[in-house]
């Protein structure tokens, strides 16, 4: 059987508290951490916990997957679906009371070196399933593979990509086109005069969190080096990327973005009020439902090129198990299961979930080569090398726990949003982010 919680989760305290339940896993949990029933745990079960897929039929998908699989098994599975924004206190929580789920999904990035300590080595499962799909990807082994001890903390699941996403007629009207970060201001200052503004978030969530990155990193900058063990934040190429997102704000958006979810601009472009979005594809299915005259006019492309390099931060959903999980076999024997089913997967999420090894979904891909659901057909086919563009939060370098920390911290959101609101100068705005980097890097080093 398979049975649905909806746990109540306070908004992230997440890493406010510096290495939180990594550094004291006897500390109370920041939330009430789920338990199965004394029935339950007198049978063989398996607890899954994973984000609610902007995609809903992805989880209808995996719910029925996981029934099917539990019931072939005698295993009772049970399935909790949490929003996105709760996934970190949700694992900070576990890991403190040193129970929860067997199986922890987790979406956005870190999770896996962050919580390494408290999750086997599915190090075997990886090759096993790299036997069968081919190589895991250079994003697919950042989500759980540790590089200084050749260990994976967690299975890599998907990455998640974000495009840009446009009405076309309203680019055409100016003449223009939003294919790199200049265009995009200039033109989008045009657009926000007509009353349509770009939406990108300035806020506390994952999807300005990997937009900023890709900015950052298109300029040449970048938070840490090659090896991962320097801040690098510091620079001429920082600043100038910092100033390019205070023009963008000040000239092509509105002050909403300051405050807005993971929610916000999908349902901005879904209105028919925004130019211009980065997103993954769940705002275009999200409009092929509402209003296929708007989706028809939705188009996808390749994200903003910058004066060094065309680039945009990843996403990534990754399991890990935990070492105090009551059903350790029964959890890696349902990802083998799962993973040899993946390209089901990929057709529930709608082409939204991308692959982290070489052959599980091969070119041309279903769906994003050629999408009956869209017009034109072939609307979503730049997708299909988006893994040629996308990097997760440790690039060019290794992820990490410090990694991991800057990102859930939101040093990056923070230093852009400073500056584009005029707190801080861009210059003071890159120091101060700067300083709470390296005194991140230096809590974690020599620590695994």
């Amino acid at each position: 059987m398979i049975t649905y919680r909806i746990p109540r989760v306070t908004r992230r305290r997440f890493l406010k508290e510096a290495s939180l339940t990594v550094a004291a896993a006897g500390a109370a949990p920041l939330i009430s951490a789920p338990f199965l029933s004394r029935a339950l745990a007198d049978t063989k079960t398996l607890s899954i916990v994973q984000w609610s897929h902007f995609v809903p039929e992805y989880d209808t998908w995996f719910d029925n997957f996981a029934k099917s699989w539990g019931e072939k098994n005698q295993i009772a599975v049970t399935v909790d679906h949490i929003p996105v924004q709760n996934v970190p206190a949700r694992a900070a929580a576990e890991a403190s009371a040193g129970s929860g789920h067997d199986l922890f999904g987790f979406n956005g990035a870190g999770g896996a070196h962050l919580y390494r300590r408290f999750f086997i080595d599915v190090s075997d499962l990886v090759k096993e399933t790299e036997k069968k799909y081919g190589k895991v990807s250079v994003i697919g082994k950042q989500l759980g593979y540790n590089a200084d001890d050749g260990t994976w903390s967690a299975f890599p699941d998907f990455y998640i990509n974000f495009p840009g996403m446009y009405q076309k007629s309203l680019w055409d009207e100016i003449g223009m086109l939003p294919d790199t970060w200049d265009n995009l201001r200039i033109g989008g200052a045009k657009l926000k005069a007509k009353g349509h503004p770009v939406g990108i978030s300035l806020g506390h969530s994952n999807d300005p969190s990997t937009t900023w990155r890709g900015l950052l990193w298109s300029y040449g900058a970048a938070i840490q080096d090659e090896t991962g063990k320097k801040i690098v934040l510091n620079s001429k190429e920082t600043v100038e990327a910092v100033k390019a997102t205070a023009a963008l704000y000040k000239e092509a958006m509105t002050s909403d973005v300051l405050s807005w979810n993971d929610s916000s601009n999908n349902q901005y472009i879904d209105s028919g009020v925004a130019s211009y979005i980065v997103n993954p594809i769940s705002a275009y299915r999200t409009a092929q439902k509402l209003n296929k005259k708007l989706a028809d006019d939705i188009y996808v492309t390749e994200p903003p090129k910058g004066p060094v390099r065309r680039i945009m931060g990843a996403a990534s959903e990754f399991y890990g198990i935990w070492k105090f999980a009551k059903n350790k076999e029964a959890a890696i024997e349902f990802l083998k299961y799962y993973s040899e089913h993946w390209p089901e997967a990929f057709k529930a999420s709608e082409g939204y979930n991308n692959p982290c090894f070489a052959n599980l979904v091969p070119k041309p891909m279903p769906i994003l080569s050629d999408d009956s659901t869209s017009t034109p057909r072939d609307k979503l086919k730049i997708l299909q090398g988006s893994d040629q563009w996308s990097a997760i939060p440790g690039y060019p370098g290794p992820a990490t726990p410090a990694t991991d920390e800057i990102y859930y911290a939101f040093i990056i959101n923070d230093m852009m949003a400073k500056a584009a609101t005029g707190q801080l100068s861009a210059e003071d705005s890159v120091k101060s982010a700067t300083q709470q980097c390296e005194a991140i890097f230096k809590k974690w080093a020599g620590k695994t």
